[in-house]
């Protein structure tokens, strides 16, 4: 099992270019199932989760090129049935119901795995199909889903607990560009990644409208064809990333940031400046700096979602607030048990109290390394931005929930100036 060393103390400076999108390359993926003909993804980030899924597509029947970045994917002759193996290991797998059921009127796919978070129910998913004329019989730990007289457009409210469905919105979005009829969907996810998808499905024939708002409008097709799309850029590796800069960047130069959509990184921008950093974009939006602030203060964060602050950058931003003076506070109201990554940075040094999905920081400079475990994907970067600033070398475990969603993290930290050992056990 990997373990990552991070050695505190070193400025970071230099440049480095952000990666696909993972979120938005999970359900593109998947919906290359939508059609016989080849497709080609660009710039989909090599990370373990973007694997899993190919690994599902070949299950599935597809044929699958991978170089560079690159995906070529021809789902002509596909089955329905999706192997429990893969599909536990990560939750995003279940983004390819919607497509399997579009395309073949039946679905076959394990209650998926992923990281340890809280609840994260898939009732919204079956909700939304299921308003479009699905059956579903759930046995052991499978969900069947059938459509034996087709799909048929509704009007689907996709309201969750804790906000709009991102998963959720892709899935019934996925299997309603077939559907008979027009569906739409309010209380829809309004992210990027969400358009991203959107465009995707576009290019390939559907007809969708709306994506970006909480009111998306579908109305089906009779066939997609074979397109060529480049994956947006990871505004949560660019959050990442923006943060180290903020925490662990040389003052005069700061570090620089290629790719990047600047109104996709608007809370985080938005936060960093109020915390007393320097941010600032090229006219294109698509290249950031970032430099510590001479005199940086301490501030509130409440998740939401898009355009509200980003629960998958709330840890990083905790890492931030902890070696920063003054007192902040995080709240979550998207995984209020999202939290876990806080009793590892207290083991650094860190003064943080969590309590019922709120995270109380007194910020200070004096964290010490010592080895942590990650949790979940987002804790386990907050950990390294965390060594960044911490005296000595602090050893990270559970190294592969990183890998995850992170592609060549260490890699780019280093070219910016970190001192990172991965060692392979």
């Amino acid at each position: 099992m990997d373990k990552l060393y991070v050695r505190g103390g070193k400025s970071l400076s230099g440049s480095v270019h952000i990666s696909g999108s993972k979120n938005a390359s999970l359900p593109i993926l998947a919906a290359t199932l939508l059609t016989g003909e080849p497709c080609i993804i660009r710039r989909v980030p090599d990370v373990s989760d973007t694997n899993y899924m190919i690994q599902i597509l070949t299950a599935l029947g597809a044929e699958v090129e991978r170089s560079s970045g690159t995906v070529r994917i021809t789902a002509e002759n596909i089955g329905h049935n999706a192997p429990y193996e893969i599909v536990r290991k990560m939750r995003a797998s279940i983004c390819i119901m919607g497509p399997l059921l579009a395309r073949l009127n039946t679905a076959s796919v394990s209650l998926p795995g992923g990281c340890v978070i809280g609840d994260r129910p898939v009732d919204l998913h079956l909700k939304g199909l299921q308003a479009i004329g699905a059956n579903i019989d759930m046995t052991g730990g499978n969900m069947h889903i059938t459509a034996p007289s087709g799909l048929h457009g509704s009007e689907v409210d996709l309201r969750g607990k804790h906000g709009p469905t991102v998963l959720g919105t892709d899935n019934l979005m996925m299997a309603a560009v077939l559907a008979d009829g027009t569906t739409v969907i309010e209380s829809a996810a309004a992210e990027p990644e969400v358009v991203d998808l959107a465009n995707f499905l576009n290019k390939m024939g559907a007809n969708i409208e709306g994506a970006g708002t909480r009111r998306i409008t579908i109305k089906g097709v009779k066939k997609l064809h074979g397109v060529e799309h480049t994956v947006i850029p990871d505004r949560i590796e660019a959050g990442t990333f923006m943060v180290a800069g903020a925490m662990a960047g040389c003052p005069d130069k700061g570090i620089t940031l290629h790719r990047v959509c600047e109104d996709d990184l608007r809370p985080s921008t938005e936060k960093l400046i109020e915390a007393g950093h320097d941010v600032t974009f090229d006219k294109s939006g698509s290249t950031c700096t970032v430099k510590p602030g001479k005199n940086p203060v301490g501030a509130n964060i409440v998740t939401a979602p898009f355009p509200g602050f980003p629960t998958d950058m709330q840890a990083q931003f905790t890492a931030l607030f902890a070696v920063t003076p003054g007192i902040s506070v995080v709240e979550d109201t998207i995984f209020p048990q999202r939290f876990m990554h806080c009793a590892e940075m207290s083991r650094m040094g860190a003064d943080i109290k969590v309590d019922n999905g709120t995270a109380v920081i007194h910020g200070n400079h004096n964290m010490s390394a010592a080895p942590v475990m990650a949790s979940d994907l987002r804790a386990s970067a907050a950990l390294v931005l965390a060594g960044l600033c911490s005296e000595g070398t602090t050893e990270i475990n559970r190294l592969y929930h990183i890998d995850r969603g992170y592609e060549n993290i260490d890699d780019k930290l280093i070219m910016l100036g970190a001192e990172i050992e991965r060692l392979r056990e």
